[in-house]
Parts: C-alpha cells; structure tokens; sequence
C-alpha cells in the first residue's frame, strides 16, 4: 500500500505539468507511467520532422519557459530536452512500468482505490488517495478504422506512430489515410523523399499556414471569434487559391470556431498543398474496399499501393481502467463536459490533457486542478 493525497496516471506532458504544478503547493503526489519513460509519444512514436505546430508561447508548461534561444516552433527533440528539463526543475520521479488495472471509487472511506502492475516488479501495488487525476492522454492508443479487406493487404500497413521517415520508402507506392497535421505532412515527407503519394481526405478542412494561426491566437484574445475567422479564412484564399478541385473544400464554419466547438485544429501546411496542385501527391477520396494491394475509393476510383499509412490519430484508454466515472467520461474516455469546465469531476477526480486544446489547454487544466485541490485541503484543515 501507497499513500499520498493525489495519485496522477501518466506522466507524459499533462501528468509532468499537473506534477510540477502540485509541488509549487507542496502537495504530495504520485506519478505512475505505463511506459519506460516520460512522454512516450513524442520519444519513440512521432515522426523525425515534427515540429510543434504552434508557435513557443502557445507551447510553454506551467512555471518553465523555453530556453531564450530557442526558435519560434520547436523541433520534436528540443521539446523532449525540455521535458527532460522540466521533469529535473520539478524533481518529478514518475514510477515508470506501472499499470493502472483498475480505479474504483470507495464512498465508504472517500478516497479513490486503484490497483496498479509493477511490470518490472511483477508485483501489485495499491493505492489509496483522496485525488486521482486522469492524465494518460487522448493518445493513449493508435485508432485503425475498420476497412473491409484490409486484413488481407500484402503490402505493409501502419500506424502513423511507427512513421519516422519517407527515406523507407522512395519509389513506392504509398497512401496516407487521415489529412489532418499528421497525415498532411507525412504525405510530405514522402513525397519529397520520392515515394509515390496519395492521400485520402475525407472532410472539410481548413489549410493555414502557421503564421496564421499565430495571428489568430493573438488576436482571439481581443476580438471575436468570427471576427478572426472571416480575417483569416480571407487571407488563407488568398495565399492557397481555391482547393476545391484538388479535393480540398473549406467548411462553413471557421478555423477557430470549429477548434472552440470540437476540439479539431485546422491543417497548417508544410508544405503539403504545393505538391497536391502540382501533382506530386494524388488526393482521393473515403476507401470503400481494399482487394489484394488495389484500394478503392468513392467514386469508383483505385490503386495499386505498396504501403498505407494510416494518420488516423489515437484514442483514449481511460474507460477500460476507470470505474465512477461515469458523470465525466463518455464512451470514448473523453470529457462529457465541454471546455473550459472539463477537467473536473466528482469525488476529487480530475483530468488534464483530454479536451484537445494541445499544450496550452494542459498548462490550463493543470493549474486549474492544482489550484482546486490546494483550495479543498485547506477547507479540510479549517
């Protein structure tokens, strides 16, 4: 048995910040990681050329800033320095290989009970604490549609997460399933190695560039929401041309809006739209079967591919370990309640990093959950 007063799961970006963020109050607090390391995601299943796609001070965790000299829009292993460093100026010691199995709320003491696998141990260990933060990610898990034949595919077939680098795979025959960042610039990245590159698009989206967006965060927090949209949506036409024949429709709604109502960011081209308009990577449509290496698509369209890369993002795992939580989590493992008002639930349950607003909304939650439990220990004590 292991005590402390709040038990946090995962210890990538949002369980480091929620960790740092306690210990400014001198709070006690548990760190569990089911990997062998921190951030897991961004060390060992995120491709060589990420970049943060937004600019530094959108970027920043609590109480720690980026290095003076770092660049604007920081380099996947200059983020995981900094999470190095971050983890040392906090003094932040996740226990590493240690499974959550399951979490039950016990009304009788009034404390979370959760039972956890040491793997390297191969021991149990148990929990009792006032406070549980769910922390383990909406990247918990790679998310692979179900595609009718696909079982059958002789190429090789992927999630994005074991993408690093089109080197692998010049003069292939490639397709990218999924056009969001990801998606958008793996497709990029093969092509400019010399792959053969298709992408599959499925929905509206919005293409900027990122020193739109970085106008856009900064005027949002004067101006509405509208208001900007209509300024950028304007620009962006202007810089891209109308996409629509190369597969590409605009929503309705703009960029912003639709990231304050789901969550879901706009494309920040890398790089991606100049080769689509030239032909360098093809646009299809939603895949209706996949027969041997042929794919085919809406329309009647298909394809003879080597690889398929599916950027078809992650999901959450917290529903299979979770248990009275109910009134915060859907069948998905994310919040019922939408942002801001999310990170809290019942029973000292809390979570950070699920409302898909990337590491500013970490930073957020993190502070608004320690500040929470900082204010109900201190009714407790009075």
């Amino acid at each position: 048995m292991e005590e402390a007063s709040v038990l946090i799961v995962g210890a990538g970006p949002a369980g480091l910040a929620t960790a740092a963020c306690l210990s400014k109050f001198s709070i006690p607090y548990v760190i569990v990681e089911r990997q062998s390391c921190s951030a897991s995601l961004w060390r060992y299943r995120s491709y060589d050329r990420l970049k943060l796609h937004l600019a530094k001070e959108f970027c920043e965790l609590p109480h720690m800033s980026y290095p003076v000299d770092a660049p604007t829009y920081i380099p996947k292993n200059q983020f995981i320095k900094y999470l190095d460093d971050y983890i040392e100026r906090f003094s932040i010691q996740p226990k590493y290989l240690t499974v959550v199995e399951s979490s039950t709320y016990d009304f009788k003491h009034n404390c979370w009970s959760i039972i956890a696998r040491d793997m390297e141990k191969c021991t149990i260990v148990h929990y009792k604490e006032k406070f549980l933060v769910v922390a383990s990610g909406e990247n918990s898990e790679e998310n692979i549609p179900v595609i009718s034949g696909l079982e059958n595919f002789p190429g090789v077939a992927i999630h994005s997460s074991e993408y690093k680098s089109g080197i692998s795979y010049s003069g292939k025959n490639v397709l990218v399933v999924g056009s969001g960042n990801s998606g958008m610039e793996i497709a990029y990245d093969l092509a400019s190695h010399g792959a053969n590159t298709s992408i599959v698009i499925r929905s509206p989206m919005h293409i900027m560039t990122k020193e739109l967006i970085r106008l856009g965060m900064k005027l949002v927090r004067h101006l509405p929401l509208k208001l900007v949209d209509d300024l950028l949506v304007m620009m962006a036409n202007f810089i891209f041309g109308d996409l629509t024949r190369h597969g590409i429709i605009r929503p309705k709604k703009g960029p912003f809006i639709i990231k304050s109502e789901t969550g879901r960011s706009a494309v920040i081209d890398v790089g991606t739209v100049g080769l689509i308009k030239e032909g360098n990577i093809k646009v299809q449509p939603r895949i209706t079967l996949v027969k041997g290496r042929i794919v085919e698509f809406e329309g009647g369209n298909q394809g003879s591919f080597d690889v398929i890369v599916f950027a078809t993002g992650y999901k959450s795992t917290a529903n299979r370990w979770m248990k009275n939580g109910e009134d915060m989590f859907n069948n998905d493992g994310l919040p019922k309640k939408e942002f801001p008002n999310h990170w809290k639930g019942a029973n000292g349950l809390y979570c950070a990093g699920l409302a898909r607003r990337g590491l500013a909304g970490i930073a957020l939650d993190a502070k608004n959950i320690a500040n929470d439990i900082k204010s109900i220990i201190e009714s407790m004590s009075t």
